[in-house]
């Protein structure tokens, strides 16, 4: 089946307004703090390869991985002039099989959520575990049980550009922590009318405690917190929290 297929097209026309310079040069500031400052760095979940430029531009060899195939058609133009810099696998998080170890990996903007249950997101992490070098860093943000219960819960937003339309609808599951999504993409074709697509996926939440012990029981250590964009610790409403934590 095709993974955000639909969404694909135009996720990079709604995510104009992400900072992806700010947000990488942060995420590298995290990576440093924890003692990685070069290597070959696991962008994990890479969508459409925006923040892996910025990797690639720091230096790093990257090996960037996405279940779509239609995102990743976008990486590739992105990431064509760095060559052999940059490797390319379509493949799921759960089932990452790489063709050697890394020293660093990251995985960004609310990936981990798309993680269906806490068993998943500790598949995932033994994945990282496995392919990563003694001490080497692992980096990942998730949205938290707060946004999902109460930012984005049954809300609905609406977002316009140029040349296309979104329509983002939450619905709140009983368990206060999953959220269905439905997308509603309108995009204009060469006769100036909308041609609608949708799209739909769940994103879970999960506490701080249960995704540490996750990260220990794949063998990670010196597990640390911050709120986005900070080096803060989280709050009780804050939106995205960052890990950083070390392979034993």
């Amino acid at each position: 089946m095709a993974y955000f297929e639909a969404f694909a097209s135009v996720y990079d026309i709604f995510t104009e307004g992400v900072d992806y310079k700010t947000r990488a040069e942060y995420i590298l500031s995290l990576l440093k703090h924890s003692g990685t400052e070069k290597g070959t760095l696991l962008d994990l979940a890479c969508g459409t390869g925006t923040l892996t430029v910025e990797f690639c531009k720091k230096g790093f060899e990257v090996i960037a991985v996405d279940l779509s195939e239609d995102m990743l058609l976008s990486a590739r133009e992105k990431l064509a002039p760095f060559g052999d810099k940059a490797l390319i696998l379509c493949q799921d998080m759960c089932e990452l099989d790489l063709f050697g170890t890394v020293n660093c990996a990251v995985c960004s903007l609310d990936s981990i959520n798309h993680l269906d249950n806490i068993k998943e997101v500790k598949t995932a992490f033994e994945k990282v575990s496995l392919f990563m070098e003694p001490g080497g860093v692992f980096v990942f943000d998730v949205n938290t049980l707060y946004k999902h219960s109460d930012v984005l819960a049954d809300n609905t937003f609406v977002y316009e550009c140029a040349d296309a339309f979104l329509v983002w609808q939450n619905s709140l599951q009983k368990n206060g922590r999953s959220v269905d999504i439905m997308l509603d993409i309108f995009t204009q074709n060469e006769n100036g009318l909308y041609e609608r697509e949708s799209e739909d996926f769940t994103e879970t939440a999960y506490s701080e405690d249960e995704i540490k012990e996750a990260l220990l029981q794949a063998g990670f250590t010196d597990i640390e917190m911050f709120d986005d964009l900070s080096f803060d610790k989280p709050t009780e409403k804050s939106e995205r929290i960052y890990f950083t934590a070390k392979k034993k």
